[in-house]
C-alpha cells in the first residue's frame, strides 16, 4: 500500500475513531487498538528506513573519502610530474651541452690530425735529406757507412739530433692522442648516462600521465555514484518525514480519545531519560577510550621491519626520480626505487646506498634459489640493474615503480619476470 493510500485510510480511521468516541465505548477501544497497531507498524517501517538512511550515510561518507584520497593522490602525481618536467629540462640542457662538447672535440681532433700530418711531413723530409746525402732512413746503416772516424762522429751527432727530435715529435703525438681519447671517452660516458636518464624520465612521465587520467576517470565515476546516493538519501528522508507525520496523526487521535487516561498517567520524566542517555553515552565513551589506549605491539626482526615499512605508502605514494632522500619526499610518499629501498632499510637501523649501483654492493650475492624475504632483487629496465626492490617471498617484491609508486609486484610472471636479471643481494644475514 502506498503512503498516500495509507494516509487516506489513516485519516478515515481517525475520523471514525473520533466519531465513535462519543457513542459506543467498545468501538472506541477497538479503534484505539487499530490505531496502536498501525502506529507500531509505521514505527517499524520508519526504523527500517532510518537504518537504511544510516547505511546510506556511511556509503556516502566512504565515497567522499575515496574522492578526497584520489584528489590527494592526483595532487601528488601532478607535483611529481612538475618535478620530473624540471629534471627532463635540466637533462636536455646537459645533453645539449655534452653534444656541444663532443662537437668541440671533433674540431680539436681535426687540429690534432693536422699536427700529426705536419710531423709526418717533417719525418719524410728528414728521410729524403738522408737519401740525398747518400744515407738511408735506417740510423744504424748511416753510422756503419761512415768513411772515417770523424765522419762517424759527425754522423753520430746528426743521428742523435734526429732521434731526439723524432722522439719528441712522437711523444707529442701520443700525448695529443691520449688526451683526446680520455676526454672523448669521459664525455661519451656522460652523454650515454644522460640519454639513459632521459629515456627513463620520459617513460616514467608517460606512466604518470596515464595514472593521472585513470584517477580522474575514477573520480568522475565516484562523483556519479555520490549523486546517485544523494538522490537515494533524499527519497529516504522524504519517506521518513511522511512516516513521522503519520505517527504524529495517530498519536493525536489516540490522545484525543484517551485524554483522561493520559492525564492520570505518569510517564517517565524527559529529563531522566536524557540523563540515562547521557550516562549510557558516557559509559560507551569510557569503554571506547579504554579500548583506544591499548599498548602498542613491540619487537620485530630487521627483516620484518624492512619488508613491511612501506605498507603505509601502498596506494598513497608516487614515483619521483631522485625522490625519498629528504624529509619532504618521505612525508609525502615521493620515492624512486633506490630511494625507497634506502629508506626502508633505515627503518631497521641499517644504512645502505641510495642508488642502484651502490645497492648492488650493499651485501653479498646469493643465487636465486637461495633468495629469501629482505633480499634485494634487480631488474634490467632502461639500463642494466636499472630497477631494484625488496623481495617478500612467494615470487613477490615491494618497491617504488614508476607507474604505481610504492606497490607489491609479481616477479613470477609478466614484465618483472622478463626483466629480472637474476641479481640477488643479501644485506641482512
Amino acid at each position: 500500500m502506498t503512503l498516500k493510500k495509507r494516509l487516506l485510510v489513516l485519516n478515515t480511521t481517525i475520523i471514525l475513531g473520533l466519531g465513535s468516541a462519543f457513542s459506543i465505548p467498545g468501538v472506541n477501544a477497538e479503534s484505539i487498538n487499530k490505531l496502536e497497531n498501525q502506529k507500531n507498524q509505521i514505527q517499524q517501517e520508519r526504523s527500517n528506513l532510518q537504518a537504511t538512511l544510516a547505511d546510506t550515510d556511511m556509503e556516502l561518507a566512504t565515497v567522499l573519502k575515496e574522492i578526497a584520497e584520489l584528489n590527494n593522490k592526483i595532487s601528488k602525481v601532478e607535483k611529481a610530474i612538475e618535478d620530473n618536467n624540471k629534471l627532463i629540462a635540466e637533462t636536455q640542457s646537459k645533453i645539449a651541452s655534452s653534444k656541444s662538447e663532443i662537437d668541440q672535440l671533433k674540431a680539436e681532433m681535426a687540429i690534432i690530425q693536422e699536427r700529426i700530418d705536419k710531423r709526418s711531413a717533417i719525418l719524410k723530409q728528414r728521410a729524403q735529406a738522408f737519401q740525398e746525402s747518400g744515407g738511408t732512413v735506417a740510423y744504424l746503416d748511416v753510422l756503419i757507412g761512415a768513411s772515417s772516424f770523424s765522419d762517424f762522429v759527425d754522423r753520430v751527432g746528426a743521428v742523435t739530433t734526429f732521434v731526439q727530435a723524432d722522439k719528441q715529435l712522437l711523444e707529442e703525438q701520443e700525448q695529443d692522442k691520449k688526451v683526446f681519447e680520455e676526454k672523448k671517452a669521459a664525455v661519451e660516458e656522460e652523454l650515454a648516462g644522460l640519454n639513459s636518464m632521459m629515456t627513463e624520465l620520459k617513460g616514467m612521465q608517460a606512466s604518470m600521465e596515464e595514472q593521472k587520467q585513470q584517477n580522474s576517470s575514477l573520480i568522475q565515476q565516484l562523483k556519479d555514484k555520490e549523486d546517485s546516493i544523494a538522490d537515494k538519501k533524499a527519497k529516504l528522508q522524504k519517506e521518513d518525514i511522511e512516516h513521522a507525520s503519520m505517527i504524529a496523526q495517530i498519536e493525536q487521535s489516540i490522545a484525543a480519545q484517551t485524554a483522561p487516561a493520559v492525564q492520570s498517567a505518569s510517564p517517565a520524566s524527559p529529563g531522566k531519560a536524557s540523563a540515562a542517555k547521557q550516562t549510557s553515552a558516557g559509559q560507551k565513551s569510557k569503554e571506547s577510550s579504554s579500548s583506544a589506549t591499548k599498548p602498542p605491539v613491540n619487537g620485530s626482526s630487521a627483516i620484518s621491519i624492512v619488508t613491511t615499512a612501506g605498507n603505509k605508502y601502498i596506494g598513497n605514494s608516487v614515483y619521483v626520480f631522485g625522490g625519498g632522500r629528504n624529509a619532504y619526499d618521505i612525508a609525502n610518499g615521493r620515492f624512486d626505487c633506490s630511494g625507497f629501498v634506502h629508506w626502508a632499510f633505515s627503518q631497521a637501523g641499517i644504512s645502505v646506498g641510495a642508488s642502484t649501483d651502490s645497492l648492488k654492493f650493499a651485501g653479498r650475492q646469493v643465487s636465486t634459489s637461495q633468495m629469501r624475504a629482505g633480499d634485494l632483487v634487480f631488474f634490467d629496465t632502461y639500463k642494466r640493474d636499472g630497477h631494484v626492490g625488496i623481495y617478500l617471498g612467494g615470487g613477490k617484491f615491494i618497491g617504488s615503480q614508476s607507474s604505481t609508486g610504492v606497490a607489491v609486484a609479481n616477479m613470477s610472471s609478466g614484465y618483472w619476470k622478463t626483466n629480472f636479471n637474476g641479481r640477488v643481494v643479501r644485506v641482512i644475514e
